[in-house]
């Protein structure tokens, strides 16, 4: 049902209409219509130049025919539409996410006057139990294997490499002459000489691990790639042909009680004493994996479980915020963003419609969180985001020197502020959720 309400001039009829979006229908009295009339007419008499007459002095007559009813009605729209909206907004506490977009009916002299305001609105979240997810805690199981392979790890940052005269084997380290061809051109600035690269998985792309192996000192491998996501030229189809110019056999040191002295900075005197230690930090870690595996888990239950109609104006203000940020990384590589979509055989339309399913997700997920910290009372205190701030402005050594502006800012406060809001309510939903979990 509508919400109508009214002022002594103005009656205004607010209707809800799907996705998240108001339609204010104003009806003006004609007494209100004609004193802004005579209001513009007034402002105007100041401005306006007509032969013959000093300012202000011109019959009204003149200067309406001077301006035209054009003009003059643009005139006592922008007078008055505005302020209604602004006044009806204010006293329903309604917060707009787009400008109104305003069709106006009627406003003539001597008439009512009838204009409609249409705008988007934060949209009603529906929270499910929070304290009923379904989210099962992941665990990792630190075994010896693991331990061994981190110590193997370790033990390459003394690892020796010693040149041999055969061919590549897995596990080598190759000197290689890279080139990309894209169309049977050479890519002058992927142009790589004399590059030492490991011969093993995670190290080596792919496409050229499948290829090396076997390959003698001064033969070429050639191997078919995509250019990646980061490449200017990204989606591209490439070769890539590495030349071997060298061929290195690792060895690591055995581990004994002096290498694992050093490995740990003096801080374990013997093997089991290291590998102990080893054991300990990837348990740790293992923690951290798990606790942050888990609150990934508990928002995808929590957004998954809510209802809510997102708007369009919500996720269009998302895309423009992810193109902004596109632009200006580009900026510092010297690109500017249609050459870079270009390169990519597209354009901003495109680029933004790929993105739109995305962006969605993340305004979902933004929306539920917010929900969650409403329905939770979650509030930092101010002396609490101060404390925050100061933390986190030290940790960061390119803000050091601009602690004292950036604490006195009311925009960075802000900023902060919604931060550690942020971070407690992710606190909040896992401690709800943690007991329901297995």
């Amino acid at each position: 049902m509508p919400d109508t309400a009214s002022s002594p001039q103005v009656a205004v009829d607010v209707k809800t209409l799907p996705k998240s979006r108001l339609e204010l229908t104003f009806d003006v009295p004609a007494e209100r219509v004609d004193a802004t009339y005579d209001r513009v007419l007034n402002r105007l008499a100041q401005r306006v130049k007509i032969e013959g007459f000093r300012p202000g002095k011109a019959p009204r007559a003149v200067l309406e025919a001077r301006l035209g009813p054009t003009t003059l009605r643009e005139e006592v729209i922008d007078a008055l539409v505005p302020n209604l909206v602004a006044e009806a907004l204010t006293e329903r506490e309604i917060e707009p996410v787009d400008r109104p977009q305003v069709e106006v009916a009627e406003l003539e002299r001597g008439r009512p006057g009838r204009f409609v305001a249409t705008l988007t609105v934060l949209p009603e979240v529906k929270l499910p139990d929070l304290t009923a997810l379904n989210v099962t805690r992941p665990s990792t199981t630190v075994d010896d294997q693991l331990v061994d392979r981190r110590v193997d790890e370790l033990r390459e940052q003394k690892a020796i490499l010693e040149p041999v005269e055969r061919a590549v084997q897995v596990g080598d380290v190759v000197v290689l002459d890279l080139d990309v061809v894209v169309d049977g051109e050479a890519l002058p600035d992927e142009e790589r000489r004399a590059s030492e690269i490991e011969v093993r998985e995670g190290v080596l792309i792919p496409e050229l691990l499948a290829v090396l192996p076997g390959t003698a000192v001064d033969e070429t491998k050639e191997a078919e790639i995509t250019l990646p996501d980061e490449h200017p030229r990204a989606g591209t189809a490439a070769v890539v042909r590495a030349t071997v110019r060298g061929v290195k056999e690792k060895h690591l040191p055995e581990l004994d009680d002096e290498l694992a002295k050093e490995l740990s900075d003096g801080k374990q005197d013997t093997v089991d004493a290291f590998r102990a230690a080893v054991r300990e930090d990837l348990e740790e870690t293992a923690k951290q994996v798990e606790r942050l595996a888990f609150e990934q888990g508990v928002v995808k239950a929590a957004v998954e479980g809510s209802e809510a109609e997102i708007p369009d104006a919500l996720i269009d203000l998302e895309l423009d915020r992810r193109q902004e940020e596109l632009e200006h990384a580009l900026g510092h590589q010297g690109l500017r963003l249609d050459a870079y979509l270009s390169y990519q055989q597209t354009n901003v339309e495109d680029w933004r419609a790929r993105q739109r399913d995305d962006a969605e997700a993340r305004v979902r997920t933004d929306l539920v969180l917010d929900a969650v910290a409403r329905q939770e009372s979650i509030q930092p205190a101010e002396a609490d985001v101060r404390s925050y701030m100061q933390s986190e402005l030290e940790r960061d050594p390119e803000l050091q020197h601009q602690l004292g502006e950036l604490m006195g800012s009311s925009s960075a406060r802000r900023y902060f502020e919604r931060r550690l809001r942020r971070l407690r309510t992710l606190e909040r939903l896992v401690e709800m959720a943690s007991p329901k979990t297995s």
